[in-house]
């Protein structure tokens, strides 16, 4: 059996290919819906839009320009844009790090656009909830690649990688693509966003007046109209400002669900407040403890529950006007029974169902967020001031409480929900993490992603430096007061181009760039590297265990109890070839993985096509189909 070859451009080399994809589920559901077409030269899927009229009716299919929906200059490209693989990839960096042997939680600096394509393979459908606070059209400049077309390229220019220097894409109205841009950043975003959601899974978005009508109708083309939840109002400031024609108090978060009817059936409720639960009292020496009287009338005329009721004091009442008994007669006995019924200080008014509070497990949220229960932006500043000691850090936080609500509704404290924010800013989603994980027990994990862009600060160059420095100290905080096992740590990962070298001659030197291109890998990249490019490209999470030991006395790793094993010495003989293999899939039995095998070498390593094919041949033999080699 060949040893395949990994090469610039295979499907191991790049993130998922979701245009692929979609043609795959396409083709699995109409198969003769996909035909073929050339394209200079090549013959590549097309989809056939004729049958496709047939298939679901000539007046669905339409690519005329009056139709409903949201439209901009450039949407066509955006859209395509986010269906276009990523060759990059994520340097570890472990001294950067909190806990990295332990943690399940991810910090990746990077461009946000390039890291949520990387992270299709590893993570679509893991993902319970996406809260992002993207950047506001202020008229201001924000920070984005303005030439979309090679995002790693502008990521390296933008933090000054190669020449090129940092660009910066100016946003304001004179340009008169005010909304244009911000829609164009936007976009592909939340598409790649949507992929990652798990079924139950949802997304919060903060955004202001500007652009809050924009994001509704956009995020009704990707996540769908029928999935759209709620638009709550959060009251960021509480005391009033005498700036512009009315004071600004408040902001909005945009909640969309992955499927609306799946999420409403696990989602969380939030515990009720001090003044929530006052009202639950005991009057009465009650040996169950507090509670409070419920009316128990219902809205309407229900036949069935319109009977007449007799206190023990001998009062009659029936119910009132317009209205109906909260349930049927024998459902009103029952409770009789059990003394679950309040008849009023004299037994002689309306009756009422006694609640009481250990029975109040949690409140549906409303859409209304006081500041008083979530926060505000003046709470948020001082929270930054009293991580760093100073006000000047980061301009515009978002209260930690703010974002515990959020994990309150969109994550269990039950199970590991993994959290995603990739406009992490200056890491409250990571404390809010954190905080409500030492509230509740929880065991959820976060993946925040922070483009590197200049901070104005003397203390960090950065705001993804502000990020992680912001984790590392939220982490040692709650660590103080933490009981048991706690996870306050975070693997950093840096976006890069990819450990795998690409195909480019030297057109004056061929016989130099072939004999350079020997070595596929690239040579300033270590072995852990190219290690954790192979845990993104084949789908595996950056979290995964990595096991080691000497085989042969080469260097071999077992990844996720051995379903990815991986040799990267630079030097195999014919004669450890042998050895190398029956050590490997010795190994490999032992760990007993679930699924197939993917085992990897280092194309440059092996002496000869002997060695290569002996290896690849013996792994065979014991079960082990799938070799690679960079």
């Amino acid at each position: 059996m060949p040893v395949e070859k990994i090469e610039p451009g295979a499907p191991e080399s790049q993130s998922a290919d979701l245009r692929a994809d979609n043609l795959a589920r396409l083709k699995a559901l109409f198969p003769e819906l996909l035909t073929e077409r050339q394209v200079d030269g090549r013959t590549v899927p097309a989809v056939n839009v004729d049958v496709l009229k047939s298939l679901v009716g000539d007046a669905t299919v339409t690519d005329a320009d009056e139709k409903y929906g949201l439209n901009w200059h450039g949407k066509r490209a955006a859209r395509q844009l986010a269906l276009t693989p990523s060759t990059g990839t994520l340097r570890p960096c472990r001294e950067e790090s909190v806990d990295w042997d332990t943690t399940q939680n991810l910090m990746i600096e990077g461009d946000n656009l390039e890291v949520l394509k990387l992270l299709q393979k590893s993570y679509a459908g893991k993902v319970k909830l996406i809260y992002i606070d993207p950047p506001y059209n202020t008229g201001k400049d924000f920070v984005y690649p303005d030439n979309f077309q090679d995002s790693i390229k502008n990521y390296l220019e933008l933090t000054g990688q190669v020449e090129g220097g940092r660009k910066i894409a100016s946003n304001t109205e004179a340009s008169g693509r005010f909304h244009t841009d911000w829609l164009n950043m936007i976009y592909p975003r939340l598409r790649l966003a949507r992929e990652l959601l798990s079924q139950d899974g949802s997304i919060f978005v903060s955004i202001d007046d500007r652009e809050a009508p924009h994001l509704r109708k956009l995020a009704d083309e990707v996540f769908g109209e029928e999935n759209f939840v709620a638009c709550c109002v959060w009251q960021k400031r509480y005391s009033r400002e005498n700036r512009g024609a009315i004071g600004d108090a408040h902001e909005y978060l945009v909640v969309y669900a992955k499927d609306f009817d799946y999420f409403q059936r696990i989602r969380g409720l939030i515990a009720p407040t001090e003044e929530q639960t006052a009202v639950y009292r005991n009057s009465n020496d009650d040996p169950k403890g507090r509670w409070r009287p419920i009316p128990m009338t219902a809205q309407g005329y229900r036949p069935n529950q319109m009977y007449e009721i007799v206190t023990p004091s001998g009062a009659r009442h029936k119910p009132p006007e317009g209205r109906c008994w909260g349930m049927i007669e024998s459902e009103y006995l029952k409770l009789v029974a059990q003394g679950r019924i309040y008849y009023g200080k004299d037994g002689s008014s309306q009756p009422n169902v006694i609640r009481y509070l250990t029975e109040l497990e949690g409140l549906v949220p409303w859409t209304w967020w006081p500041s008083s229960e979530v926060g505000h932006t003046d709470e948020a500043r001082k929270e930054i001031q009293t991580i760093f000691g100073s006000q000047s850090v980061f301009d515009t936080p978002k209260p930690t409480r703010l974002l515990q609500r959020v994990l309150e509704i969109g994550t269990s404290p039950l199970s590991d929900d993994l959290v995603l924010d990739f406009f992490a800013g200056s890491g409250t989603v990571g404390e809010a993490v954190y905080r409500q994980n030492q509230k509740d027990g929880g065991r959820r994990r976060f993946i925040a992603v922070q483009l590197p862009e200049p901070h104005t600060s003397d203390e960090f160059a950065t705001v993804a430096e502000v990020t992680k420095e912001r984790l590392r100290r939220a982490g040692r905080s709650a660590l103080t007061s933490a009981s048991g096992e706690f996870d306050a740590g975070f693997r950093c990962y840096k976006l890069a181009t990819s450990n795998i070298k690409a195909w480019a001659p030297n057109a004056s030197d061929i016989g130099a760039s072939l004999f350079d291109h020997i070595e596929n890998v690239d040579v300033d990249r270590s072995e852990e590297d190219v290690l954790y490019e192979l845990l993104l490209k084949l789908g595996l999470d950056l979290c995964v265990p990595i096991l080691t030991q000497k085989i042969a006395s080469k260097t071999v790793h077992a990844i996720g109890s051995g379903v990815l094993m991986s040799c990267l010495d630079k030097a195999i003989t014919a004669a450890d070839a042998e050895p190398l293999a029956l050590g490997i899939a010795a190994w490999r039995k032992a760990l007993d993985p679930a699924g197939d095998v993917t085992c990897v070498f280092r194309d440059s390593a092996f002496e000869n096509d002997v060695a290569k094919t002996n290896l690849a041949a013996i792994l065979e033999q014991h079960g082990i189909a799938k070799v690679r080699s960079l």
